[in-house]
């Protein structure tokens, strides 16, 4: 939920209050889209400015940020902190003015500092400020909600997206690492490993029947849709038609029709695309109340411009994925403000093809496993989350709670291993069986882009041959990969022609 932007002096003398101000609300225009419903900023002092643009889903009333008060501490935050209820009961409500669960976050600095941000789980990333001079910037331990800094001149920008920050700065903009905080005094300090195998198991699967690992796989997932279901206003799914979304659907719609409602679920997809078709079929073997979002190439084609600007990078299978969810975030924000989705599942259970093919080993593969989930933040959910957020439309991942990794982490990587016929994450699909048609549970895996249609619709008018020499007289500073990638570099540069693609490119290693 929302944008955040902030501005830290390091030197107060200066500093001054009203050109930050008017600096700092250049910047929260730059990503109003991520917020439509409220805005609000406030000078911290002579040495701090926050400012927050509101997407509001928890605390429809009580819940604007800033958070706090001018005259204090103050924070601004972006996204959902799904143990808020816990931190408050033991805190206890005295520390609390509001029932925002961003204030859960403010109340832990307040109470311990900043290396009490661990205790948060959920997805986020926030600035505070004190009146006295602190600061405190931070990210969530995977970086599932993004976070940019910028340091120049002795002056500190952070914002939610790149386009954020103004022409002059954008050179010297980087990625927040995710696990971390940042203080004037301490520098960056990491409060929390993105993913790590337990040294203790809470069980040794190895030396269990398989069906108790899957039914803690199980209740660790149904547990954690739960939990994202958290919000003042309806909640939607992604349903892609494969496996992880599906699953998540599934759980969801379950939780729906105990309090009497009806889950609503988003697909997309060329007209005669595999995964539209599967979709509806879940759906309806579901009872969701389904929406369909179909494109063509035309359509495709004139978005492409806005979608590379919106994501924010011109890497070809991120951007070949973004274009549907471009498509199926804006019919979902006219029916809901915020979706569940499946990311991470492949992650977590060796689902891409490349895992089996070039780590097979199974110390190799857990490795890998945690290699990707930590390189997450600057591929699929920069996706995910810049995509939806365009629209208004808020993303959650119920597969990335901290629960369900650690969970996930703990079983032995043979688990995930291929079945015998060759298909990736048996142990999930034997996890929920009886939940979705066998022949849905068991469908094979497809990339987003390839199931949706948008790679055959992308692929062709953008993919004639570029010779290796023209790739890297384009881009010395990057490796292009193909003449489809140039032409979303190209647009890269037009929409953010000062940021170094080097210092905030990610690329997914499939060897």
């Amino acid at each position: 939920m929302c944008g955040i932007a902030a501005i830290y002096h390091q030197s107060s003398k200066d500093s001054d209050p009203l050109h930050t101000s008017a600096a700092g609300r250049s910047m929260l225009d730059g990503i109003r889209h991520r917020g439509p419903d409220d805005s609000d900023h406030w000078s911290i002092g002579r040495s701090a400015w926050l400012g927050h643009t509101r997407l509001s889903i928890v605390d429809l009333d009580g819940g604007r940020q800033p958070l706090g008060t001018p005259g204090g501490w103050a924070l601004v935050c972006n996204g959902e902190i799904y143990n808020h209820a816990d931190i408050r009961a033991e805190l206890g409500e005295a520390s609390f003015t509001t029932s925002s669960d961003s204030e859960s976050a403010l109340a832990l600095l307040k109470r311990h500092g900043p290396s009490a941000l661990d205790r948060l789980h959920g997805m986020w990333a926030l600035c505070a400020a004190d009146t006295d001079g602190r600061f405190v910037a931070a990210r969530d331990r995977i970086g599932i909600k993004p976070l940019y800094w910028a340091r120049q001149d002795g002056t500190v920008r952070f914002a939610s997206e790149l386009r954020a920050f103004p022409p002059d700065v954008q050179s010297a903009v980087e990625a927040f690492p995710p696990g971390c905080y940042w203080t004037p005094e301490s520098g960056v300090v990491r409060f929390a490993v993105p993913v790590t195998r337990p040294a203790e198991p809470a069980e040794d699967w190895q030396h269990l029947a398989p069906e108790i690992a899957e039914k803690a796989t199980h209740e660790v997932l149904v547990d954690s849709v739960r939990r994202h279901l958290m919000a003042d206003v309806d909640v939607g799914v992604f349903l892609s038609g494969g496996l992880d979304s599906s699953l998540v659907a599934a759980i969801a719609a379950r939780e729906y029709a105990k309090a009497g409602a009806r889950l609503k679920t988003f697909a997309v997809g060329t007209a005669t695309s595999p995964d539209l078709l599967a979709a509806r079929e879940a759906a309806a073997f579901l009872g969701t109340e389904h929406h369909e979002a179909v494109f063509d190439a035309e359509q495709a084609a004139a978005v492409l411009e806005e979608v590379v600007a919106s994501v924010e990078s011109f890497d070809a299978s991120l951007i070949r994925s973004a274009v549907p969810n471009w498509f199926l975030s804006e019919l979902a924000s006219r029916h809901v403000k915020a979706v569940l989705t499946g990311e991470g599942a492949d992650e977590l259970f060796a689902g891409y093809d490349y895992y089996h093919r070039a780590h097979a080993d199974p110390t190799e593969l857990d490795a890998e496993l945690a290699r990707t989930i930590g390189n997450l933040h600057g591929l699929n959910l920069q996706r995910c989350d810049r995509v939806t957020m365009a629209h208004g439309l808020e993303a959650r991942v119920p597969f990335l709670d901290a629960k369900v990794i650690m969970h996930a982490m703990s079983l032995p990587p043979e688990m995930k291993g291929l079945e015998p016929d060759g298909m990736e994450k048996g142990h999930l699909r034997r996890a929920f069986t009886g939940w979705l048609p066998e022949h849905l549970l068991w469908r094979r895996k497809e990339q987003f882009g390839t199931g949706s249609g948008a790679q055959d619709v992308l692929t062709p008018p953008l993919g004639a041959p570029v010779s290796e020499t023209e790739l890297r007289a384009e881009a010395p500073e990057v490796e292009l990969r193909s003449a489809e990638e140039l032409a979303y570099y190209r647009a890269f540069r037009r929409a953010l022609p000062y940021v170094r693609p080097e210092a905030v490119l990610t690329r997914f290693a499939t060897a």
